[in-house]
């Protein structure tokens, strides 16, 4: 579908800590060659590394970016800021370790009328470089390691309860008073599930993919994943009916693995023979990631192989015990904002 008319874009970037990636996420960004008039708006915050040089540099070598402080850090905080200063009325949303595939905005504007929906998006097409991230960005893509969520996997176009980034009509984003800034993590999700209870319309599409670059390190996958489960069962908290089997599955798991391995423990130390059944659970685990991987990373080399079971079993744990511990101290919210132009 050509338009006859391309509207004006507004790029937002929430940046934080991403001197590694963010050159190359806004490059991608301004090579689009989008038909119409496009802006890029970096929100930075305040990062220990490298990135506000970085952002300084871009801006000064492209009129098309502007760069607008976020002194929280927070993801919400900057979306919305950044989407108080963009212009225009079709808002893409991209994360500064995030690479656009080409074509990608005009693919999403034209899906945008096509579907007539208030956001679109399509898959998180997580890549990894070193032979850890290889692993990371397989257990990402697989059943194996987070289920299967559509803009992990790919399917078919249409409605759905959320998708990776997206590209928001500004009208939309005002309806629901933008990204509720007291949800630190799971944003994206709450604010989708918003703007559906208000009959807006969101639309996966496979024509749409995004580069996702992994975390690099056991212990941020580790402590990404906690953190995803603790702000995970805030949702639910919130929302009590957004409960499914695919989100209550990583708790459910690490229960079964406690009680197991509990119960074994107090067999071999009593001789109570049957309690030492309760081993069966995590032997049980330990087979199914090692043949899952095998299955699921049978292209992978041989790097990457040794370390998908780890990934999995530390994305699985990490997660279940976030969602179980919850938040320490509960964010006062919701806290809403109205992200109109500046």
């Amino acid at each position: 579908m050509a338009l006859s008319h391309w509207p004006p874009v507004s790029v937002v970037m929430p940046v934080l800590n991403e001197e590694r990636h963010l050159e190359e996420a806004v490059g991608r960004v301004l090579d689009q060659e989008y038909p119409g008039e496009l802006e890029v708006v970096l929100a930075i915050g305040p990062s220990k590394d490298r990135t506000q040089e970085i952002a300084d540099r871009l801006a000064d070598a492209d009129k098309r970016i502007t760069i607008v402080p976020n002194p929280t850090g927070k993801t919400p905080a900057g979306l919305n800021t950044g989407i108080s200063h963009a212009r225009h009325d079709i808002v893409v949303r991209v994360d500064g370790h995030g690479v656009l595939t080409q074509g990608y905005i005009t693919r999403a504007v034209e899906v945008l009328t096509e579907s007539g929906a208030d956001n679109v998006g399509g898959v998180m097409a997580a890549e990894g470089r070193t032979s850890f991230e290889m692993a990371v960005a397989c257990a990402y893509r697989s059943r194996l390691g987070l289920g299967a969520s559509t803009f992990h996997q790919g399917g078919k176009a249409g409605p759905a309860d959320t998708v990776y980034l997206g590209v928001f009509r500004r009208t939309a984003l005002e309806r629901v008073g933008g990204f509720d800034e007291s949800m630190h993590r799971a944003q994206d999700w709450e604010l989708n599930y918003r703007i559906r209870k208000t009959g807006g319309l969101i639309w996966f599409s496979p024509d749409l993919s995004v580069t996702y670059r992994p975390r690099s390190s056991l212990a941020a996958v580790a402590k990404q994943f906690f953190h995803t489960g603790q702000w995970r069962r805030e949702v639910i908290r919130r929302h009590p009916e957004t409960a499914n089997k695919r989100y209550l599955a990583p708790p459910v798991a690490v229960g079964l693995l406690a009680v197991g391995t509990i119960l074994g423990i107090i067999g071999l130390a009593t001789g109570v023979s049957w309690l030492d059944l309760g081993f069966l659970a995590p032997l049980g685990y330990a087979l199914l990631l090692l043949a899952g991987s095998a299955m699921e990373g049978r292209y992978l080399p041989w790097k990457a192989l040794f370390w998908l079971p780890l990934v999995c079993a530390t994305m699985h744990v990490s997660w279940g015990l976030g969602f179980i511990i919850g938040l320490q101290e509960r964010p006062a919210g919701p806290a809403l904002t109205n992200p109109g132009t500046a």
